[in-house]
């Protein structure tokens, strides 16, 4: 049995950071061999919102008099939680001016956080009034409020909503004057759950929520013989278990040997892909993984 060593020496620079290729120092001969991964050693810096998987914008209304505007909330490329999300939306309704403040606390048209009970994302939207309440200031740039009590509508397009466990059609009620009577027995894909006395509109996601749509990475190597597997590539499945931007240390306790195709090599290819079969885009180039190629007699014998 001998040890290949991929390191960020080893990696592509296409700037994914997700392909690294070991270059034998000469051709070698492959019969009856067998690979595994031995050893992990990353950095959990992966995104799972970006503007190429288009999954980085949803919408909120504000009504200022009689004139309704939708506001785009555009998340910057990065690895986010759900209380992550939230604070990027009170950043832009503090942009936007769509706030107000009593004793040193701002009150936001909207909110997501994480409903654990549920394993739901909830969204509530709160009954925006048609006058500065007792005891409170508005920044400079407010837009005005409504001529009518109302809550921001909040939607959630296609690929965000899979982010959060929301329909792509969702889009939350405005609640005009307070007034907003859910249906009776609307089904389970109804998002409805709750309206308080204080006209705050509650929503549970009814799918579960994909926040890290790339929770596991899938290990794919060129010139493997795995017939049972889809794609056939596949030698190994990781699972992050430590949290954002910490290290992946992992030795497999039982390695997993896949016998590689007969034949003449000058190089190993291994990509990291995620869940969809698309490779990673890794932040962090920081890593080292170790591939055992072993006989079969070895493997039998193991």
């Amino acid at each position: 049995m001998f040890v290949v060593v991929l390191n960020q020496n080893n990696i592509t620079p296409d700037g994914l950071n997700s392909e690294l290729v070991y270059k034998f120092p000469n051709s070698v001969t492959f019969k009856d061999k067998y690979i595994a991964v031995t050893s992990i050693s990353m950095f959990y810096s992966w995104f799972n919102i970006l503007i190429t998987a288009n999954n980085n914008k949803f919408t909120y209304t504000w009504t200022a008099g009689a004139v309704t505007t939708t506001y785009t909330i555009t998340i910057p490329d990065g690895l986010y939680e759900i209380v992550d999300i939230n604070n990027y939306i009170q950043f832009v309704a503090i942009q936007n001016s769509h706030y107000w403040t009593i004793a040193g606390v701002n009150f936001y048209p909207f909110e997501l956080l994480v409903n654990p009970n549920r394993y739901a994302i909830q969204l509530n939207t709160y009954l925006i009034p048609i006058a500065l309440p007792a005891g409170a200031t508005i920044p400079g740039g407010f837009p005005g409020w409504p001529a009518v009590a109302q809550n921001s509508q909040v939607s959630f397009p296609l690929n965000f909503n899979q982010i959060v466990g929301y329909s792509s059609n969702f889009i939350s009620n405005p609640n005009l004057g307070n007034a907003y009577v859910p249906p009776v027995n609307a089904g389970v894909n109804f998002n409805y759950v709750a309206k308080n006395g204080l006209g705050t509109l509650s929503y549970l996601s009814n799918v579960a929520p994909q926040v890290q749509p790339n929770s596991n990475v899938l290990f794919n190597i060129s010139n493997i013989n795995n017939p049972y597997s889809q794609p056939s590539s596949v030698i190994y499945s990781l699972s992050p278990s430590v949290t954002i931007g910490a290290q992946i240390d992992v030795q497999p306790p039982n390695f997993m040997w896949n016998r590689l195709i007969d034949g003449t090599y000058n190089e190993l290819r291994l990509q990291l892909k995620g869940t969809n079969g698309n490779r990673l885009q890794i932040q962090d180039p920081n890593m080292t993984i170790l591939l055992a190629i072993r006989d079969r007699i070895d493997v039998q014998s193991s």
